[in-house]
């Protein structure tokens, strides 16, 4: 990871981690496509632990100066999406987690271990 992306990976891993996210993962999608360099996703158990934390995220990012160039689905809670260019945040609910499959979808791009997020 560059050092931009893995500073950025590891402040919104920890702000999910930090407000319970569940089974987060960190995709690195650099050889699949060009839309950005890492994907992660993670899930909340009701549409305000979700709202919780895209909030907690945001806050944690932008206190290091990285404010989201695109946000998507706050009002509904039930996938939020938060581009902020070379890192992507996509937060379900557990419903749609399992509808979407986002992590089938994107079988091409490599997990990340939590020890390469933490290094």
């Amino acid at each position: 990871m560059s050092d931009n992306s893995k500073d950025m990976v590891k402040i919104i891993y920890d702000a999910l981690d930090d407000k319970k996210a569940e089974d987060i993962k960190v995709l690195d999608i650099r050889d699949v496509t060009v839309l950005a360099d890492y994907f992660i996703i993670a899930h909340g158990n009701n549409i305000n632990h979700v709202k919780t934390l895209i909030d907690n995220t945001e806050e944690a990012l932008e206190k290091e100066g990285y404010f989201a160039k695109q946000k998507e689905g706050y009002s509904t809670g039930t996938w939020v999406l938060l581009d902020y260019g070379n890192v992507i945040i996509h937060i379900f609910g557990k419903e749609d987690r399992l509808f979407y499959d986002l992590e089938r979808v994107w079988r091409d791009g490599k997990e990340i271990n939590l020890q390469d997020v933490n290094n």
